[in-house]
């Protein structure tokens, strides 16, 4: 909101900067109101001897009428002040942020391993990168994960909001219970997901051994799955753990469904239409952006999951859930390959960039924005 405010009001930002950075004058006239500041402007701009700082008072329209318009020291100040608490903000921003992005950029052309002194590679890393087997199985196995919990994330979500917003009575305390797995630590979730998750002992297992020895009983030979140990189950039951902290994305898609015209749905009532036709051609359209939104970041967050693999699994079984960001955290803390490690880092950048602008590519004219 503040990047936001300073690009809506550079102008004004621009005419302060002139202010505070022109020398001090004097003025022995005074412009009692706006119109006539911006006529002594015009007149001071044919003279060379006009100012910044008189264009200033005539922009905000209090040039004073004192006898002499410098601008006084309390008045300096309530203009400073505002920039003032944005710049613990801005220094954040460029010591770790824009420093860091920039950093990475120049170190994945070197051969930095964090202990020396980078030395330029040009792009030896790429190529290394491009020829890495490991590289091409994590990546596979990120956009398989990303391919999974998106859809699967959405559509829960949906559904959950969509049952929200029917339940009236109770609405409240049902958005808390499933807004609460949200606020769960990620460490704190995968170790009880881990247990959840036990082959053996692990309460989903306990649940399903009825089902399999009922199955059993008719010949079928059907046993509770592996989960973490198995390499086929390991990744979806990855998946399978996202969807218990999907209550925030229905918590927006319940803002949204509530903001919904209620005179659509009574028109399409008249019509006829039935539960699923008015959730397809009212509810879905009129929550597209939401939609959109919710797809966005769910892009962005599996692209960079990191906490739970890598302390559920270790990217194991085989290898089955070995993503791109623990691989890349391997390579700089684990191999020193600081280098390595930034080349790979600015290669899920574009890929997620590029998925990003093909998104918004092809949801062009399938989301509904009201009023164009």
């Amino acid at each position: 909101k503040i990047v936001i405010a300073l690009v809506r009001n550079y102008d004004k930002l621009f005419q302060f900067l002139n202010c505070i950075l022109s020398p001090p004058t004097k003025v022995n006239h005074a412009t009692p109101d706006r119109g006539t500041a911006f006529q002594a402007v015009s007149e001071h701009g044919q003279d060379a001897r006009a100012t910044r700082r008189e264009k200033w008072y005539a922009y905000g329209g209090v040039q004073e009428a004192r006898g002499q318009g410098a601008m006084s020291n309390s008045k300096i100040f309530k203009l400073q002040s505002p920039f003032l608490f944005v710049l613990p903000w801005l220094i954040g921003l460029g010591m770790f942020t824009l420093y860091p992005f920039a950093a990475s950029l120049y170190y994945s052309f070197t051969s930095f391993s964090v202990l020396q002194a980078p030395c330029w590679a040009g792009a030896g890393n790429f190529i290394e990168i491009a020829q890495d087997s490991v590289f091409w199985l994590v990546l596979r196995n990120t956009l398989l994960y990303a391919a999974l919990a998106i859809p699967a994330g959405l559509l829960v979500s949906l559904a959950l909001a969509l049952l929200m917003n029917a339940c009236r009575r109770g609405q409240v305390l049902y958005s808390v219970i499933f807004y609460l797995p949200h606020l769960v630590p990620a460490v704190a979730s995968a170790i009880l997901w881990m247990w959840i998750f036990n082959a053996e002992f692990g309460l989903l297992n306990s649940a399903l051994q009825p089902f399999c020895n009922l199955l059993n009983a008719v010949g079928l030979h059907v046993q509770p799955p592996g989960w973490l140990a198995d390499p086929h189950w390991a990744l979806p039951a990855l998946v399978l753990m996202g969807l218990w902290s999907t209550g925030q994305t229905a918590f927006i898609y319940l803002a949204k469904l509530q903001d919904v015209p209620l005179e659509l749905y009574e028109a399409a009532e008249i019509d006829g239409a039935n539960t699923w036709q008015k959730i397809r051609h009212v509810t879905l359209p009129m929550i597209s952006p939401i939609i959109f939104f919710n797809i966005i970041m769910g892009l962005i967050g599996t692209f960079q999951i990191f906490t739970e693999p890598y302390l559920m699994t270790e990217g194991g079984p085989a290898r089955a859930t070995y993503f791109l960001p623990q691989y890349i955290w391997d390579n700089a803390f684990r191999y020193l390959r600081m280098g390595y490690a930034s080349a790979m880092a600015w290669i899920l950048f574009v890929v997620i960039l590029g998925l990003t602008v093909l998104a918004f590519r092809l949801a062009r004219d399938r989301v509904y924005y009201a009023g164009k």
